[in-house]
């Protein structure tokens, strides 16, 4: 059963080219760190500031603008696995109440997410915050 989570922290760094940002169990204590771009960290930085309007469309807004062309809402966010420190991620559409995961980026993936307000859900699968959490 996935564990619903939420965005807790992002640390950008201005001297490394890996950036992190920490997710947090929503109804718990068990939280991880994902290591990802400067140019997603900037833009999920952004997004989470209520007042931040891009001037032109990003890609994350592209995503979200062809899902919803095409008849599509954007539904959640997985983080469905963790290989070789690598996580994998699912962007969850529904159509016509069915859902369709889209292969992703954890990072693409969240920085979707928080083009919402409130942010869509991000869930992790049990096993990869367990893994995570040993690593």
């Amino acid at each position: 059963m996935p564990v619903q989570m939420q965005l807790a922290r992002i640390i950008i760094s201005e001297i490394s080219d890996n950036q992190v940002i920490y997710l947090q169990e929503v109804d718990g204590d068990r939280q991880f760190p994902i290591l990802i771009g400067i140019f997603e960290a900037t833009n999920i930085d952004r997004r989470v500031k209520e007042d931040y309007k891009p001037p032109r469309p990003l890609t994350h807004d592209l995503v979200v603008n062809v899902a919803e062309a095409l008849g599509a809402e954007v539904d959640s966010v997985v983080i469905s696995g963790l290989k070789e420190h690598t996580y994998f991620a699912q962007l969850r559409l529904k159509k016509d109440g069915e859902i369709i995961e889209i292969d992703s980026r954890p990072s693409d993936a969240i920085a979707v997410a928080v083009t919402f307000s409130p942010p869509l859900p991000i869930y992790v699968a049990e096993e990869v915050l367990d893994d995570a959490i040993k690593s």
